[in-house]
């Protein structure tokens, strides 16, 4: 069942909302970006060698992964914080722990230098980033579309998904940049970490901006009425189970195919096609940019239209992209590829991103909604973004270098999230069930 509350606030009060999610969204996201691209390129060799580069590699995606099994964990602890003290602490305890994971992964000695203990306390510092990542869109989402007017939350609720990609753009340009300017030798050897220790300024900054913005008024209404949740997450769990399965199903394909252009493709082209790290790197870049773009577009639209036609174009276009990709990409040709990448992760992706944070917060009450949605949210990203790049890495060496299982796999999760999106009900106002 959908949900809604009335009301809006002060143009001003929402333009530093919007600011604050972004800015602490972009932080957040920069440090979870950062790791896959360093997963791509550098943690094979510097934490896991291995004689065989796929092995070094396989071994780099699984701590990928290990971070998205954690987000769950975060989803359920600042679940419970958003919904029973706030959005706005819940906001900043996930930044603090974000930011001081990536810090000390830069200065994280390698396997050359402390043997085993090199990769397990790599895990651990990815666990804590996933514990982070769990709690922080839920929150970064819901500052907003709680503080919006009803008829402007698909576009308001876009912001933080703009931090996302601008993200990607600051933590692949610091890579590429550092790559581009010390060479392969320098960079494998030291280049790497500046992205990860820039972090540690980065948190200030955002901590310092998320303590100026008030509260959400929707959760202010619900404590001021005495309704908190004593126990929201089992609530929720109990009460909008339909609601998390739905989220879980609508985020498979965005979930997978973003994480199947920004890092195994990246990891693909590299060490497969023989192409330079830097092409990838900037295709990633574009591709960001792009979305960037489209994504506040693509939000304004389903106010106009509705959540679903927005939501099902995403979907459709993932199941008509997933052969197309790879054969652009194989040509070697540097405008295709950038094409290749800019159709899958901005125009198709784009759609799926820019939609869910309207989408997935209508589909919940105010009193759960905090632990609603990031329990959704973020066990698909279990299930879905985090063992990507390792399936399709592990689909390409069992095909001697093919990628069409790969495309088949794209498919399959796209049309998974196109059933799912037509068996939810549309959340757009208008058109809504209120309580």
């Amino acid at each position: 069942m959908a949900h809604t509350e009335t009301g809006s606030v002060h143009h001003g009060t929402l333009r530093r909302v919007g600011f604050s999610s972004f800015i602490g969204a972009m932080i957040e996201w920069y440090d979870f970006f950062l790791y896959g691209q360093a997963a791509a390129l550098v943690f094979g060799q510097a934490f896991f060698p291995s004689e065989d580069p796929l092995v070094g590699t396989l071994a780099a995606f699984a701590t990928f992964a290990v971070g998205f099994g954690a987000r769950p964990i975060g989803g359920v602890i600042f679940g419970h914080l958003g919904d029973r003290v706030g959005r706005k602490a819940a906001l900043v305890a996930t930044l603090f722990l974000m930011g001081t994971a990536t810090f000390l992964i830069g200065l994280l000695p390698t396997y050359a230098a402390i043997g085993v203990w090199a990769p397990m306390l790599l895990v651990v510092l990815r666990l804590l980033q996933g514990v982070a990542a769990g709690g922080e869109w839920g929150g970064a989402v819901l500052m907003l579309t709680e503080h919006a007017p009803p008829r402007r939350r698909g576009f308001y609720g876009a912001w933080p998904q703009m931090a996302s990609s601008a993200a990607l753009i600051l933590a692949t340009g610091l890579m590429y940049g550092m790559s581009e300017a010390l060479g392969d030798e320098q960079f494998h050897a030291w280049g790497w970490r500046v992205p990860f220790l820039v972090s540690f300024l980065l948190i200030f900054v955002g901590i310092f901006i998320r303590l100026r913005i008030p509260e959400s008024p929707e959760f202010e209404r619900v404590k001021a009425s005495d309704e908190i949740a004593k126990r929201p997450v089992v609530d929720a769990v109990r009460t909008e189970w339909r609601s998390i399965l739905l989220v879980i199903g609508m985020r498979v394909a965005e979930n997978v195919c973003g994480y199947l252009v920004s890092v195994f493709a990246l990891s693909y082209a590299t060490n497969n096609l023989g192409l330079a790290a830097s092409l990838g790197l900037l295709a990633n870049m574009l591709a960001a940019a792009v979305q960037f773009i489209v994504t506040p577009l693509y939000g304004a639209l389903s106010d106009r239209i509705g959540r679903k036609p927005v939501y099902l174009l995403g979907a459709g276009l993932h199941v008509a992209i997933a052969f197309p990709f790879f054969a652009l990409v194989e040509t070697k040709n540097v405008p295709l590829i950038l094409l290749a990448w800019v159709l899958g992760y901005a125009i198709a992706n784009g759609a799926l991103f820019a939609t869910q944070p309207a989408l997935f917060s209508e589909l919940f009450g105010t009193k759960v909604r905090y632990s609603g949605i990031s329990i959704g949210y973020q066990f698909s990203a279990v299930v879905a973004g985090g063992l990507a790049p390792f399936v399709a890495t592990g689909l390409v060496a069992w095909a001697g270098g093919a990628t069409w299982p790969v495309s088949l796999y794209w498919m399959a999760v796209g049309l998974i999230t196109f059933a799912t999106t037509l068996a939810c009900r549309e959340t757009a106002p208008g058109r809504i069930v209120t309580r």
